[in-house]
């Protein structure tokens, strides 16, 4: 039989492997780093390279070592050396579930007591020794009796329970050397092709996730390809550490957290208020000028209206209840309800859409204690929602409208990002037809605007699906927080309609969107992304004075209020120490402008300007400084080709 491989034609004996093509078709070092195999004839399923290539299947692909499936099958198949490994180090330990996950994977032990970091050295020279034998990852097929007796024999009661739920008559297994394990493959072709790896942490976890049932060991680990890779990850992982929003919270004084009172829910600090004072006012200036209106609804709202959007039957479990006056209501986790009756409050005319409406909006999600993580997870958080109603043909317009404004303000912040449409999840509302209409609109828009894309299947809202817009911050992780979902259902259920040109009443779409998000959450990613140095605009403190002695006092004092007058957000460090302290505990700070007053400035009326980085720029007026911030602050608008007014 004849077989494509990367675009070259190699001819085999039936019942050749995958590793017969490559091994034909690839040079010797480009052999060694394959991993798996691609038939695109069969879905584009994966294989082992030790599987033979199906009937019908005449183009295969290589997954490489170095590829994102190609790292994701590393990680996989180091869970089971790393399982193996500790079987042979603690025998009565029992396996149950081992998956890669993103950077890295974790196997789940039930051991006589919990594992920790002292037991990670013993484990990762076991783990050597597997690697080093070379032993090849082999596959069985099993009939799914067989399978449980088998892990039954070897006293692997969490194996037998997972088989046991296995809606199939057969199960596959994997073995490398003595080593057995229910999986669904594929492996890399022997251990040897772990190139690196490192224990990183043990946390408990309880199996299947119920707080009813056993609390496991969980050891977390990473493989790479190689040892570069493995040290560029774990250097990484350092700086992540220093730019620990919760850290820099703290450091730099902008928020705290009191678990013991209001878990997952934020006390912002007056540098972290204006902070995020200044992103507020930005988005209310950003939306008024592309044509939103303004509103807020309450907090809290009857039963009956969360049951007619929906919200009660597919999200209830997210939701904080009360009852008032023995009447069942509900805090709000989402705007959009309340701005389906400001739609309503007025008969509306065709001539009125798009009508769109925007709310810095405080919503309450309940979220389990062990999710929640400083200002990225939290149960109170304010969205930057806006709720677009428009005529169906209007609809791919606005999408394109809010795309133009996503990108303009992720560049304004420095991000790149990337675009995924979410389809309909298995949780859904609504008709087939509303969701098919939904959904090409939304890739209409995107292709329209030659904006690449990728389909993230069933990973939609209950009530439509939606773009989602991931953004890489300065160590390239990736944050959803921009989001544009398509909605024909609520306006269905809310009976929302307008009067068309032809007199009658016709239903509005709507656009649910958020630009930054979460506010909270968009805050802690700009700190790490900036590691708690904020641009100038958005500073919660532009410039620091710094006297030399107590004799300027009085000027500085005079200094900082002119600054003020002039739009500088300042502060003054008037106390009577060392101006080499003073200077070094600025740049701690983060403080971008450092302003140093001795006797020769109070002479001339000046002030010394010395920059968070870079050289002095000497002596300047207090206007001429002003105006150096204006100009600053204007630079990333006037590079985006936006326009903005500072007040």
């Amino acid at each position: 039989m004849n077989i494509s491989v990367e675009g070259n034609s190699v001819s085999l004996a039936q019942g050749a492997t995958f590793a017969d093509a490559f091994k034909a078709a690839l040079s010797g070092k480009r052999f060694k780093a394959v991993v798996a195999a691609r038939c695109c004839a069969d879905g584009c399923a994966l294989y082992d390279l030790s599987a033979s290539i199906p009937a019908g299947c005449e183009a295969v692909e290589p997954v490489y070592a170095d590829s994102q499936e190609g790292r994701e099958m590393i990680r996989h198949s180091a869970s089971h050396i790393m399982a193996d490994a500790v079987k042979k180090l603690f025998p009565t330990a029992q396996v149950t579930i081992g998956p890669a996950i993103e950077n890295g994977f974790y196997y789940d032990f039930d051991y006589e007591r919990a594992f920790s970091h002292e037991d990670f050295e013993a484990i990762e020279a076991e783990m050597k020794k597997i690697i080093a034998a070379d032993v090849p990852f082999e596959r069985s097929v099993l009939p799914k009796d067989e399978a449980v007796a088998l892990f039954r024999e070897m006293g692997e009661h969490y194996k037998v329970e997972i088989i046991e739920d296995i809606d199939a008559d057969e199960v596959s297994l994997y073995r490398h050397g003595d080593f057995v394990d229910l999986c669904r493959g594929p492996h890399i072709p022997s251990t040897g092709f772990v190139g690196a790896y490192k224990l990183m942490s043990v946390a408990g976890a309880y199996w299947r996730g119920s707080e009813k049932n056993r609390m496991l060991s969980r050891i977390y680990a990473t493989a790479f390809p190689t040892e570069k890779e493995l040290s560029a990850y774990l250097a990484q992982i350092e700086e992540a550490k220093r730019r620990d929003h919760r850290k820099l919270g703290k450091e730099l004084d902008l928020f705290a957290f009191h678990e013991d009172v209001a878990a997952g829910m934020v006390f912002w600090l007056p540098k972290g208020m204006l902070l995020r004072t200044i992103l507020e006012d930005f988005s209310r200036k950003e939306h008024l000028k592309r044509g939103y209106e303004i509103v807020q609804g309450p907090q809290i709202m009857k039963m009956d209206l969360w049951k007619i959007s929906g919200h009660y039957d597919n999200y209830r479990e997210n939701m904080y209840f009360t009852e008032i006056e023995e009447e069942g209501y509900a805090i709000k986790p989402m705007n959009c309800p309340g701005h389906m009756l400001m739609f309503n409050h007025h008969i509306r005319s065709y001539r009125d859409m798009p009508m769109r409406l925007f709310e810095l909006g405080v919503v309450h999600r309940h979220e389990m204690s062990g999710v929640l993580h400083g200002l990225l997870r939290v149960r109170q958080f304010t969205q930057d929602d806006a709720h677009i109603f428009c005529r169906p043909d209007q609809l791919e317009d606005e999408i394109v409208g809010v795309m133009d404004f996503i990108k303009d303000v992720l560049q304004l912040f420095g991000f790149e990002f990337k675009v995924q449409v979410s389809t309909r999840p298995e949780k859904s509302i609504g008709s087939d037809e509303a969701w098919e209409r939904a959904t090409s609109a939304l890739i209409g828009a995107l292709e329209r605007i030659n904006m690449p894309y990728t389909i993230n299947a069933g990973d939609g809202a209950f009530y439509g699906p939606k773009i989602d817009v991931k953004l890489m911050d300065a160590l390239n992780r990736e944050w959803q927080c921009s989001t544009i979902q398509v909605d024909f259902t609520l306006p269905e259920r809310f009976d929302c309609a307008y009067v068309g040109e032809d007199g009658e009443r016709h239903r509005p779409v709507m656009v649910h969107r958020a630009m930054l998000g979460s506010i909270e959450r968009f805050i802690g990613v700009l700190t790490e992304h900036y590691a708690g140095a904020f641009p100038l605009w958005i500073a919660p403190c532009q410039a620091r004075i710094l006297t030399v002695t107590d004799n300027q006092a009085d000027y500085a004092r005079d200094v900082c209020e002119r600054l003020k007058a002039l739009g500088v957000r300042v502060e003054a460090d008037l106390r009577n120490e060392k101006l080499g302290y003073k200077v070094r505990e600025a740049q701690v700070n983060k403080i971008p402008y450092m302003l140093v007053i001795g006797d020769k400035e109070m002479e001339e009326g000046k002030i010394n300007i010395r920059p968070r980085k870079g050289d002095s720029l000497g002596a300047m007026s207090v206007e001429e400084f002003a105006a150096l911030v204006k100009e600053e602050c204007m630079e990333p608008f006037k590079r985006g080709g936006m326009s903005y007014t500072f007040s």
